[in-house]
């Protein structure tokens, strides 16, 4: 432990003395601003092959190799670029990314995949290991500078307080505000054909719910033998804090349920940030899901069971109820429908934060300040932004023999290109993407669709689930925006978010299974006080203040 300890101390002082020094040098290397070139040098395709390196994270049990994938064989005959990549499975990209920062000598060019959080983009920008990149977007990424301007609200959100672009963010729309497909995350899902052989309905309130799982578990062996299920029959199964049930209890006190799981905070109609995990409907709604618990209706397993259990008894045609992004990767489309919007003492379903400007990453993909040749790197970086590109990385691809294709080549009404969706079939969504998408930087836009690509299938049914079921119940005015916060204030939210949220979901977990009292509620509150929840709030209000100052910005 010592010599941990001693080691772990010489490298944070090595750290420390070139980020203080003249700032020119890291590790001996040097990290002066690189120079410009004429970006007819950088244009692609190179008329000479050239080398860059990239680090990139790849799906457990998929191809680990990035330059066997279809996708970058196809970029680089295309740019005349040959990347050399380190691929790191994505179960171990966390512990290994962090590590790879630390050791700055051995840093690539860049880092395709680095899903950094705003923490990490701030630290590394400040402590120079990544490089601003709005030049190099003006002058070497038409494709991402014609975006930027497009679509400005996207160019507010890169833009951290100091003024600078640190990263290359993931977009992606699909739908928009109250229909956009991230405003829903875990849905309910109730098998239909259980409803229809206990001659039952879909329930619309919390108390015709319960009926319904009673019935199920009422019923357990006239199912099992009707549908020759092996294993006990789960009324309702999830995944407690992750496949989370927390879209049930939006119906209760004021609606505003506990959508946001990570900081577990909303916005009311009069632009307060409040705490939704302090909220009387969120007391109503765990104290209900514990009578659930109570009466053998939520299975036993739901607070430890990791993804691969959860899936494995779903297929098994187990389950009445369950929760996910989307049920055809638990169990099957045909037997299933969306569980409605379900009324407690209002009907409402609050909408995740960040919602309403569609699926983004601002920390996807980054520079490193090793980079020998940024206008290239960036240059070939800005391909990934092409309208025609950027659905197959984000998808997978066509023209791939023997196997499974995302998509096949076609044409639009125009006659131009066109990337159209193939038949999933009885596969599995994420499996299949998987095994062809490469992820990274990129940017898919509604406008996209029927010009470049097809919408994909599961994507159009689960904006239709949310349209037909929960659109006109999403009573509130506001989501938390995606807003980009100082380097001091994102990283004091982070120190007091990590005690506020595990004592958040610990209590979830222990009074869903064991119940709780006033006594304990009251104990919970004062606990959450302790660990800074006022000064939290406070925080989101900064920003959230800041963002509706300026008249342009949009809801």
């Amino acid at each position: 432990m010592k010599r941990h300890i001693v080691s772990l101390l010489v490298i944070l002082t090595l750290i420390t003395n070139v980020l203080t020094g003249c700032g020119s040098t890291l590790w001996g290397y040097k990290i002066e601003k690189k120079a410009d070139v004429n970006a007819s040098t950088v244009k692609l395709p190179l008329t000479k092959k050239e080398t860059i390196t990239g680090m990139i994270s790849y799906p457990t049990g998929t191809e680990s190799d990035p330059n066997k994938r279809a996708i970058f064989k196809r970029l680089e005959k295309e740019t005349n670029v040959h990347v050399d990549w380190t691929a790191i499975s994505q179960d171990q990209w966390g512990d290994k990314i962090s590590l790879q920062m630390v050791n700055f000598a051995t840093l690539p060019d860049f880092i395709f995949s680095a899903c950094f959080n705003d923490s990490d983009l701030l630290k590394y920008g400040n402590h120079k290991l990544i490089l601003p990149l709005e030049d190099y977007i003006s002058k070497y990424m038409p494709n991402l500078n014609r975006i930027l301007k497009e679509h400005p609200e996207y160019k507010k959100m890169l833009t951290s307080t100091d003024g600078h672009i640190y990263s290359l963010p993931w977009i992606e729309q699909l739908g928009e505000n109250k229909t956009a497909i991230q405003t829903v995350g875990n849905m309910g899902f109730i098998n239909k054909k259980w409803l229809d052989f206990l001659g039952l309905k879909a329930p619309k309130t919390t108390e015709e719910f319960e009926q319904v799982l009673v019935a199920f578990r009422d019923n357990a062996d006239k199912l099992k033998k009707e549908f020759k299920i092996d294993g006990s029959i789960i009324p309702m199964s999830c995944i407690v804090n992750d496949q989370d049930p927390s879209i049930i209890i939006n119906g209760f006190g004021e609606g505003y349920g506990d959508n946001d799981s990570g900081r577990h905070i909303a916005v009311t109609d009069d632009k307060k940030v409040i705490c939704t995990a302090t909220q009387p409907g969120y007391k109503k709604g765990i104290t209900w899901m514990h009578k659930l618990y109570d009466q053998g209706l939520i299975d036993k397993e739901c607070f430890t069971q990791d993804w691969s259990t959860y899936v494995s008894k779903g297929k098994s045609g187990r389950y009445g109820v369950c929760f996910t992004w989307d049920v055809a990767n638990v169990d099957n489309l045909k037997d299933w429908i969306p569980l409605p919007a379900l009324k407690a003492d209002v009907l409402n379903i609050t909408p995740q934060n960040g919602s309403y400007t569609s699926g983004f990453d601002r920390g996807r993909c980054v520079v490193t300040s090793m980079v020998k040749n940024p206008a290239l790197v960036c240059s070939w970086l800005d391909k990934m932004y092409e309208p025609f590109q950027s659905p197959q990385n984000n998808w997978g691809t066509y023209g791939e023999k023997n196997k499974f294709n995302i998509f096949r080549k076609s044409k639009n009404k125009d006659g131009k290109a066109m990337l159209k969706h193939e038949d999933l079939g009885k596969e599995s969504p994420v499996e299949v993407r998987e095994a062809q998408c490469v992820g990274g930087p990129l940017a898919v836009f509604n406008s996209y669709y029927g010009k470049y690509v097809t919408c994909p299938d599961d994507a159009q049914y689960r904006l239709n689930w949310i349209k037909d079921n929960y659109t006109e119940y999403m009573t509130k005015k506001y989501v938390y925006p995606n807003v980009f916060m100082s380097a001091k204030d994102t990283s004091r939210i982070a120190t007091l978010q990590t005690d506020i949220q595990k004592e958040i979901n610990a209590r979830k977990s222990d009074w869903i299974m064991n119940g709780f009292s006033d006594k304990d509620w009251d104990k919970y509150i004062k606990k959450l006080d302790a660990y800074g929840m006022k000064e939290y709030l406070e925080l989101f209000q900064k920003y959230l203040n800041s963002f509706y100052s300026n008249k342009t910005t949009k809801k």
